[in-house]
């Protein structure tokens, strides 16, 4: 009984394949490629008139110490910002800001201009 027992605690820790066949566990993957002071900066900025899509953001990584900030045009025409920060001391901490109205540009529309009279290829007006 105590080998039967054996037996299938090592045919459990090695693994069987769907054939019956005894095939030995894969090894745990270990990354080795930790980086223990990550570091980087991004941003970015968009400014769209056929839209009015006006947003931008910015952060900054250095360890554990993440700071940065985003705006955005609110459908109000405010303009919002968030001022962030993020360490393990503190946590996340936001502070969010409203500014004033953004007048919004329209895009002109193309000109099409106006149908005049139909005229026929002798110089007779039609209609």
């Amino acid at each position: 009984m105590a080998i039967s027992k054996i037996v299938l605690i090592t045919v459990a820790l090695i693994g069987m394949c769907s054939a019956g066949i005894v095939v030995p566990a894969a090894a745990p993957v270990v990354d080795t490629r930790y980086d223990p002071l990550p570091q980087y900066t991004y941003a970015y900025n968009v400014q769209d008139a056929l839209t009015g899509d006006s947003k931008s953001q910015q952060e900054t990584r250095d360890g554990d110490i993440v700071r940065g900030s985003y705006s955005l045009v609110e459908p109000d025409g405010t303009v919002r910002t968030v001022i962030y920060t993020a360490d393990p001391i503190n946590g996340f901490n936001a502070v969010v800001q409203r500014g004033p109205l953004v007048h919004k540009t329209l895009v002109p529309a193309a000109v099409v201009p106006a149908p005049g009279p139909l005229v026929t290829p002798v110089g007779r007006v039609l209609g």
